[in-house]
């Protein structure tokens, strides 16, 4: 799976909503910076290029929809970034959220709890 850049994940997150749409359908979903309608036709063909979206054609139109799913693609999200930024360790990982008070003291006990209750 490759690494999408920022604009290429928003747009994923959109196709995600949406499931399936034209590009002037995920036009009208960005919130801030519209990019012109050919940028974006052009950024959906790399997502296809890359193999996170596939289409299906309506004459000279094309109808995008996922084949990643936002799961897979969270999973190896997440991975990496544990990977590069806590060197593998969920450990370093949530003590960095405790530290930085992104995570309270009960969201630890419920976590805790999900992992005794799994076994």
């Amino acid at each position: 799976m490759q690494k999408l850049t920022n604009k290429e994940e928003e747009i994923m997150h959109i196709l995600w909503a949406l499931e399936k749409a034209f590009v002037k359908e995920v036009l009208a979903e960005i919130k801030d910076e519209k990019p012109h309608y050919n940028t974006l036709s052009t950024i959906i063909r790399n997502l296809e290029e890359k193999e996170y979206v596939a289409y299906n054609a309506y004459g000279k139109t094309h109808q995008y929809y996922p084949i990643i799913s936002k799961e897979a693609y969270k999973k190896r999200f997440m991975t990496t970034a544990i990977e590069n930024y806590f060197n593998s360790s969920y450990k370093n990982m949530v003590s960095f959220f405790a530290k930085e008070e992104k995570i309270s003291v009960n969201e630890l006990k419920e976590i805790i709890d999900l992992i005794e209750n799994k076994k």
